[in-house]
């Protein structure tokens, strides 16, 4: 089990001082993807108002899908719902949008700030039921600590 006390500090660290949100995105994704095991992708996608869509910002893993409209798939309902989704196994999930054909689960974190929705954390894993309860509490309280560093 990876250490959350210690990977959040690392993030406080590498985002002091820095307001961008797409460097203090790459980094965050980079930190986690070097941290955790068993993970194919990484990455954020941003929502978009003006298309009420989610679209793919900066991660680490193969090309994926840059555009995801609210409530399709996990992303999607995620955003819409703005509650964590957690698939243990992705071919059982109506709806599933396949970006990566090794992903067999899947960890979605809505990214809140002042109750309003920036993005998501999106987690693929090439095995099955990966995100158990302790990495989801390790993931979650990631997106906090990320979360404080966003404007």
């Amino acid at each position: 089990m990876p250490d959350f006390k210690l990977i959040n500090a690392q993030l406080a660290a590498l985002l002091a001082n820095e307001t961008n949100l797409i460097a203090n995105l790459a980094n965050a994704s980079a930190l986690l993807n070097d941290s955790v095991d068993q993970l194919n992708w990484t990455g954020f996608y941003l929502y978009d108002p003006k298309g009420d869509e989610l679209v793919l910002g900066p991660f680490q893993g193969h090309p994926a899908c840059m555009h995801i409209a609210m409530n399709k798939g996990v992303c999607g309902q995620a955003a819409a719902q703005k509650q964590t989704l957690a698939v243990d196994d992705v071919t059982t999930f109506p709806g599933y949008i396949s970006c990566d054909a090794a992903a067999q689960s899947e960890l979605v974190v809505p990214l809140i700030k002042h109750r309003r929705l920036v993005g998501v954390l999106d987690l693929d894993a090439p095995v099955k039921n990966r995100f158990d309860a302790k990495l989801q509490i390790g993931i979650k309280s990631f997106v906090d600590e990320l979360i404080k560093h966003l404007d």
